[in-house]
């Protein structure tokens, strides 16, 4: 719960989780009763189940004719498990003639996940609110583009750690799962500072300057009447990274609901 300095609740956040496996229980009372009483609800895309539109913006992002052969993308000790995750994701080395490396990244990033975007959390959310009471921080173009403008070197160095991060979920799966399950803050914690999250342009990238920018579009909607519930990725909501602690610099008081 988001609290201002006078004690008036502003806000709440919820921790999400983009993908989970079938008939996994995760909705308590205490988050039906927030979804009741949230004016909108504010997430970072909105269009989750536009899965044509999502597609198109991929591809107009990640296809760019005279990419370099996929394995030259890779240090030489990386590639055995860079063909073995291109093999499991049912492609060849050539599929990726045209592929930026940030796209073939995240592609090869959902081998062996056990969970369905269908069943995401912050999915299940977008589903309860009527579109008119749906505000998005980033949208689907602006989050894919982040990736986009990484560095060719930023670039490598994440399918770098999607090779690690596979091979890490399969000795430990559904390990991030649980802790979310759980609420297990000192591991999500963890998570989001270790593997890609670890590398300081990456981490800045993907999480630091994406808080920073939520919370400039946050800060005057806190201002108005209407209370939102922000459902994002947890990732985004642990650390003194995150949006919790953000907003405490700012003056305003988190309390812990669940």
């Amino acid at each position: 719960e988001v609290s201002d300095p006078d004690g008036q609740t502003e806000a709440w956040l919820f921790g999400t989780i983009h993908s989970l496996p079938d008939d996994v229980e995760w909705r308590t009372e205490k988050l039906d009763d927030i979804v009741s009483m949230a004016d909108m609800l504010i997430v970072e895309i909105a269009k989750l189940d536009d899965q044509d539109e999502m597609a198109e913006t991929f591809n107009s992002l990640a296809v760019t004719p005279g990419q370099p052969d996929i394995s030259l993308r890779v240090p030489q000790e990386y590639r055995p498990a860079l063909f073995d995750l291109i093999r499991r994701a049912g492609l060849r080395p050539a599929d990726f003639r045209a592929t930026e490396t940030w796209a073939a990244a995240l592609t090869l990033a959902q081998v062996g996940e056990k969970g369905k975007a269908a069943n995401g959390a912050d999915r299940t959310l977008v589903l309860e609110f009527p579109d008119h009471r749906i505000r998005e921080f980033e949208g689907a173009g602006k989050q894919l583009g982040v990736f986009d403008q990484l560095p060719e070197s930023e670039q490598r160095e994440l399918l770098v750690e999607v090779i690690l991060d596979v091979e890490r979920r399969a000795a430990d799966p559904g390990k991030t799962r649980y802790a979310w399950l759980t609420g297990d803050l000192e591991e999500l914690e963890r998570a989001s500072s270790t593997g890609l999250l670890a590398d300081p342009e990456l981490r800045a990238a993907l999480l630091v300057n994406r808080n920073l920018d939520w919370i400039a579009q946050l800060e005057p909607i806190l201002e108005e009447d209407e209370r939102p519930l922000v459902a994002v990725g947890a990732a985004h909501l642990v650390g003194p990274d995150g949006l919790p602690s953000m907003l405490e610099d700012r003056g305003y008081t988190i309390t812990r609901l669940q």
